[in-house]
């Protein structure tokens, strides 16, 4: 039976006239000279892509279990079916499962181990170098007028494509690009002084919360710099009956909708409760919003360690970095001091600040919604959009209790869902309805990763790549909304995953603008690299260096070139865990083939295949989906 995901991955692309290029091929990087290759290539083994199934439609609750299949009999927590990866498949596809990518120095590191041991060595190493650090070496908080980087965003890209890429901590990375994706602040939003390193620090606290306790993660996040300003915690003040004014209400709607509880009052296994008349009951109403909002008044960027600075030949005075890493802090004298009453809880009047907040925020991290609210976007992130009712119980229950006593530990959490049989069995490879689209962005990583990418000056300039069109129609920490790129919720309509009744958030970035945009994209950066201004200098100049500073090496896939067979069998090893049918593996090795390709050939014809053989895989259904 068609899994619904690939029926779901329309032919929109493939169906493009033969031989010739996808929309907008010239434009999609500064230079494609070998481009026209892989689109002829692609569009002759008419591939199936990832395309329709967007629109906007209002997003669904989906259905709660894999489609069609009854729920897993998994042993509790603690007594995993699939203790260790019995081959090279089994360790890729948990490797991809639980980081950005899966090489054979990693597979067979994995397979000497037991997975359970493997993570606990992720969670004892401490995280490498962070956002902050790397801003500040690459020298990003100098103070110039002619760099201003303390009005630019695109230092932040260079440090968030450098963190994916390069960070040894793929597991700590990994939980904490998800967590970006639940308690969101965007670049694109976020219109401050150091803009830059206010983003970095609001990474590097979710890197290392990634294996701490998710408590940590609401405190952090609600008093950071780069949320006050996003969700207008900074400089919300108490009420004034005289003016009328009211503390805003932004910060604490989202809190509770997005990052804590959600819409409606959940079960253990992430179904709705429901009212006697059957329908979901609400999980906090309008009353609770704008009792909490009191709580959340008085704060705004600490300034104790403000150094001011003219910037040298103008007027302009700008702070130093530092405020963007301290927590907001508290002006008592623009704290609500009336009650607040929210979710069964009443802050006393005249309640400090401080202890309000902790008040409030132990409020939210008991509610019993958090287990299964957050446990299950995690599922849906790093596993399957529709995860049984029965798996996200187990995880909910690891988040509830982490075996000794203590609630909300990220460690317990990651392990119940990367051990669960649900994630390991082999039978999700064949189950309808399992698994997940990947995001465009992690197929960037995992093409960078698996291949050995580098920039040669270290400039490490990949910049914003949200635009649909030419690029790859998302581009990490830049969601449009505090509501994330998708909605955990968010259903294709008229495909057969809302036939089936399931979810797919990944689906709401596909229409037929970005199916093109990202082919286009990656068949040029895939070939040639990633086209860098100045990549001697950390600022968006113009040099005579200009040129193809980042790339990957392909230093295996090079070496056995010759043999198509071999190539293909390696790339889908590495890209896909091995789940490429063999049609499809045969398709691209023929396609291959019909170029001869020996040891006599140029370099250039040699990068020609591999890069075909890559682009291929990564243009196919069967990779687009990862189960």
């Amino acid at each position: 039976m068609t899994h619904p995901y690939e029926e779901t991955l329309t032919t929109a692309v493939a169906e493009a006239p033969e031989g010739q290029p996808l929309p907008n091929a010239s434009t999609a990087t500064s230079s494609r000279a070998h481009a026209p290759l892989l689109t002829t290539l692609f569009a002759s083994t008419a591939l199936a892509a990832c395309g329709g199934g967007g629109g906007d439609s209002t997003p669904g609750t989906g259905a709660p279990g894999t489609p069609g299949t009854p729920a897993p009999t998994t042993p509790s927590l603690g007594n995993y079916a699939h203790p260790s990866a019995t081959s090279d498949n089994e360790a890729a596809r948990f490797l991809l499962q639980a980081q950005f990518s899966a090489s054979t120095a990693e597979i067979a590191a994995l397979r000497a181990t037991t997975y359970a041991d493997w993570l606990e060595s992720q969670f004892n190493a401490g995280p490498s170098q962070g956002g902050w650090d790397w801003l500040n070496q690459r020298g990003y908080a100098d103070i110039s007028n002619d760099t201003a980087y303390y009005d630019n965003s695109y230092p932040a890209d260079h440090m968030i494509w450098y963190q994916l890429m390069k960070s040894p901590d793929g597991l700590r990375k990994r939980v904490a690009l998800a967590l970006s994706e639940i308690c969101v602040v965007s670049l694109s939003g976020v219109d401050i002084t150091w803009r830059c390193h206010a983003m970095a620090w609001y990474w590097d606290q979710l890197v290392n919360n990634a294996f701490g306790n998710y408590r940590s993660v609401l405190e952090n996040v609600t008093l950071n710099a780069a949320m006050g300003y996003y969700l207008n915690t900074r400089g919300n003040q108490k009420e004034n009956p005289a003016t009328g004014r009211q503390p805003d209400e932004n910060y604490a709607r989202e809190v509770m909708q997005l990052m804590s509880i959600g819409l409606v009052e959940l079960n253990i296994d992430g179904t709705p409760k429901k009212d006697g008349s059957g329908k979901p009951i609400d999980s906090y109403t309008m009353n609770d919003v704008t009792n909490l909002a009191r709580v959340f008044t008085g704060y705004d960027y600490d300034q104790t360690q403000n150094v001011p600075t003219t910037v040298p030949g103008t007027t302009r005075v700008v702070s130093n970095t530092t405020f963007a890493r301290l927590p907001m802090a508290l002006n008592a004298s623009r704290h609500s001091t009336l009650a607040a009453t929210f979710l069964g809880t009443t802050i006393p009047a005249n309640t400090p600040g401080a202890a309000a907040l902790k008040t409030a925020l132990d409020t939210l991290f008991n509610h019993p919604n958090v287990g299964p609210f957050i446990g299950k976007q995690l599922i849906q992130r790093l596993v399957t959009s529709n995860p049984s009712p029965a798996y996200v119980a187990r995880v909910a229950a690891a988040f509830n209790n982490n075996g000794a006593g203590v609630r909300g530990d990220l460690r317990a959490v990651v392990k119940a869902i990367l051990l669960d049989d649900e994630a390991r069995s082999p039978a999700g490879l064949t189950q309808s309805g399992f698994g997940k689209l990947r995001e465009p962005m992690l197929r960037f990583v995992q093409w960078g990763r698996t291949f050995g990418i580098n920039s040669a000056q270290g400039s490490w300039k990949i910049g914003d790549l949200s635009d649909p069109g030419s690029r790859l129609g998302q581009s990490p920490l830049r969601s449009p909304s505090v509501f994330n790129f998708f909605r955990p919720g968010y259903i294709p309509p008229s495909t057969a995953l809302a036939a089936a009744g399931a979810v797919a958030p990944e689906f709401q970035l596909v229409n037929e603008s970005s199916v093109g945009g990202y082919l286009n994209y990656m068949q040029g950066v895939i070939r040639n690299g990633i086209y860098v201004n100045a990549p001697e200098l950390p600022n968006n100049a113009s040099t005579s260096n200009n040129g193809y500073d980042i790339k990957a090496t392909y230093t295996n896939e090079l070496a056995i070139v010759t043999d198509a067979d071999a190539l293909v069998a390696r790339i889908n090893l590495l890209m896909c865990a091995g789940q490429l049918s063999a049609a499809t593996v045969k398709l691209i090795a023929d396609a291959l083939k019909a170029t001869p390709v020996t040891n006599a050939s140029t370099d250039s014809v040699k990068l020609d295949r591999v890069a075909a053989a890559v682009f291929l895989v990564m243009a196919s259904a069967e990779y687009l989906v990862q189960k």
